[in-house]
Parts: structure tokens; C-alpha cells; sequence
């Protein structure tokens, strides 16, 4: 019954009729409310606050920019409804319900008509996720990202990354560091690489904007209609920080042609067309709002992005896997070795990509 008292906390369009679990993810509780007599449908959801300890700077978060990115989509002449999240308020007008004993609970108004991709089917689905990706970063060109909080401190901070990997080999928690020399040789080869968009940031020499840090294709809702992106969710990792970490983090995610942990590296390759198809979405999205400088850099996100995560997983098979669930002894290490092989793809394609971007842009 403790979901029926919190959903009477906010200001729901009627009584509620049902609330039943909702969706795929892994980290938040997330419940679909049906409300007596309406069409009117709402998302219910328990924030992990052992995951997002800082549950008050990531609501305000996600206050600020869905009130930008309403006001946007209203003033293009959009449905608000559906290009954007919203947050339903509490009854005393919060973003949120605190419940003591560490409970964070929120509702969004839910989206109807919608589908979600959890993997990639066909380039055209690529290509629309990146459109949606790049029309939401150039639709917060002009916000603040100063004003919001680091929801996880460091996040895609890569120098930071590769220092805490150094202590993680120096510490050698799991006495395993003499059976990973080969990886730990490929990270160092590439170590000047890791800060080059840190440093490009601190330089301003690429803007610091708002970014949303988990671009799977699973986070965007595609119309079932037209078929076409509309909406961007997820939005609990939003930060300041680079368009280079999305564009680079999709990439990753999305142009591996294996699963994220095959054993078997002589089927995990880069697809140089789903890239194409990925990059031609994303500048069509974000049109005039990129600079030269971060579309020269995008393909160096990619191979950043790709590495920063092998890095990760070995930083965490070294400290005894702590952070990252397994489901055995070096399931890890394989994690590592698939974002490695990747790198080098990525490395052996370098140049093709930053002509793929060019020409895309060149063409818009």
C-alpha cells in the first residue's frame, strides 16, 4: 500500500486506479499509475539513493533543465507533452517526496504512444537516437551548465580515471596485477590521450555544456506513428561536461558489434556504418550549436570514451571487483578486453571518422 500513500503526495489528475512495475532498469523502482476514469497514465519511481546519494542537487537538476527545456519546445511550437519530460509536483509544490529512512520518491507525467529500442535493429534507429541526443544538447546551448551539481563528482573526468587506475596497480588489492601486465602496458601506451578533453575544457578551447552521461538508445522514446525520436529520459546523470562524452559514449555502447562482455574478440568489431548512421542523426540534431573545435574532436570522444570505460573495468578487477557486478572470477577482465579491442578499431579508423564527420557536416 506504501505506493498508493505516495502517490497521493503528488497532484495527480484523479484517483488512482493501479500501480504496477514498469520497465527494464536496473538502478531506480519504477510503477506505472493508471488513473480511474482517464487516459491520463504516470511514472512512479523510487530513487536509488544509495546509488544517487545527492538526490536534492540531482532533483534540482532535473527541475532546471526540464523547465529550459519546456519553455524551448513550447516556444518551437512542440508538444511539451511529449518532446519533454515533466515532473509532476508534490501537493506542497517539491519536485520530490522524502520519506524518512532515505527514500526518494518522484513522478513524471508518462508518455503514451511510445516505444523503446534495447538494441539496434537497423541504422535508421541509430540515426534517430543521434538526432535526439544532439537536438537536446543544442536545445540547452544557452544554460548554465555551471549552475548544476556533479551528480557523481568526476564522472568523465579520464585523468582522474587513469590516476585512480595507478594507485588501483600500485595497491594491487586483488593480487592480480602480475596477470594483467598486457593491459595495464595498453592503457599507459595511450595515457596522453586521457586528458585531452579535460584539458580542452580547462583551456576553453570547447564549451562546457549540459550533458546527459547515459546515451544508450535505451533512453530515448521513439513515436510509434512516425517512427522518429521525441523524447530524451533518464535524465538522474545529468551534468556539466563535454558533448563529447555523449556523442563518445553512444558510440561505445552502440557500434560494438558483440555484447559488452564477449569472450570471444574475433567477433567484437567497430561498424564504421553504424557510426555514419549515428554522427548523420547527431550534427542534424544539433545543426549550427557545435563548434570546429568539437567536431574535429568527436571521433577522439569516441576512442576516449571507449577507453576511460575498459579502464574502469580494470581498475575495478584490480581493487577485487567492487564496484561493477560480476557473475564471475574475470568476468571484469573480459568487460576490459572488449573496450580495449574497440580502442584499437577505433584507432585503425581514426581518420575515415573524422572525414565521415566533415563530409556530414559539410552537407547540412
Amino acid at each position: 500500500m506504501i505506493k498508493y500513500d505516495i502517490a497521493k503526495k503528488f497532484k495527480l489528475s484523479g484517483e488512482v486506479d493501479s500501480i504496477t512495475p514498469y520497465g527494464e532498469g536496473h538502478i531506480n523502482d519504477t510503477f506505472l499509475v493508471t488513473i480511474k476514469n482517464s487516459s491520463t497514465q504516470y511514472i512512479l519511481q523510487r530513487l536509488n539513493t544509495k546509488v544517487f546519494s545527492n538526490y536534492r542537487g540531482l532533483m534540482d537538476n532535473i527541475q532546471k533543465v526540464t523547465t529550459v527545456l519546456r519553455d524551448i519546445v513550447n516556444s518551437q511550437g512542440g508538444d511539451v507533452d511529449r518532446e519533454c519530460m515533466q515532473l509532476i509536483p508534490t501537493i506542497d509544490e517539491k519536485s520530490y517526496y522524502y520519506v524518512s529512512g532515505n527514500d526518494c520518491w518522484r513522478v513524471y507525467l508518462f508518455v503514451k504512444d511510445t516505444i523503446v529500442y534495447q538494441v539496434i535493429d537497423f541504422p535508421d534507429v541509430f540515426e534517430n537516437t543521434g538526432e535526439a541526443f544532439g537536438k537536446f544538447i543544442a536545445r540547452l546551448d544557452g544554460f548554465d551548465a555551471n549552475t548544476l551539481c556533479e551528480v557523481i563528482p568526476n564522472f568523465h573526468n579520464t585523468a582522474d580515471r587513469y590516476n585512480k587506475f595507478l594507485t588501483a596497480i600500485e595497491q594491487n588489492k586483488s593480487n592480480r596485477a602480475h596477470l594483467v601486465k598486457d593491459e595495464i602496458d595498453f592503457v599507459k601506451q595511450r595515457a596522453n590521450k586521457l586528458s585531452l578533453i579535460v584539458d580542452a575544457l580547462d583551456t576553453n578551447q570547447i564549451p562546457l555544456r549540459v550533458t546527459h552521461n547515459d546515451t544508450k538508445i535505451n533512453n530515448v522514446l521513439i513515436d510509434k506513428a512516425s517512427g522518429k525520436a521525441i523524447c530524451i529520459i533518464d535524465l538522474d546523470t545529468i551534468m556539466p561536461g563535454s558533448l563529447l562524452y555523449d556523442f563518445g559514449d553512444s558510440i561505445r555502447s552502440g557500434c560494438n558489434t558483440a555484447l559488452e562482455d564477449e569472450k570471444d574478440l574475433s567477433i567484437v568489431d567497430f561498424d564504421i556504418n553504424l557510426y555514419e548512421a549515428y554522427c548523420k542523426g547527431f550534427l542534424r540534431g544539433i545543426g549550427e550549436k557545435i563548434t570546429d573545435k568539437e567536431l574535429e574532436m568527436l571521433h577522439i570522444g569516441a576512442i576516449i570514451i571507449t577507453l576511460e570505460c575498459g579502464i574502469r573495468f580494470l581498475t575495478d578487477y584490480l581493487d577485487g571487483d567492487v564496484y561493477f557486478k560480476t557473475q564471475y572470477d574475470d568476468h571484469n577482465l573480459v568487460r576490459c578486453h572488449t573496450q580495449f579491442k574497440l580502442v584499437e578499431k577505433m584507432e585503425s579508423q581514426s581518420q575515415q571518422m573524422l572525414a565521415i564527420a566533415r563530409k556530414i557536416k559539410n552537407n547540412i
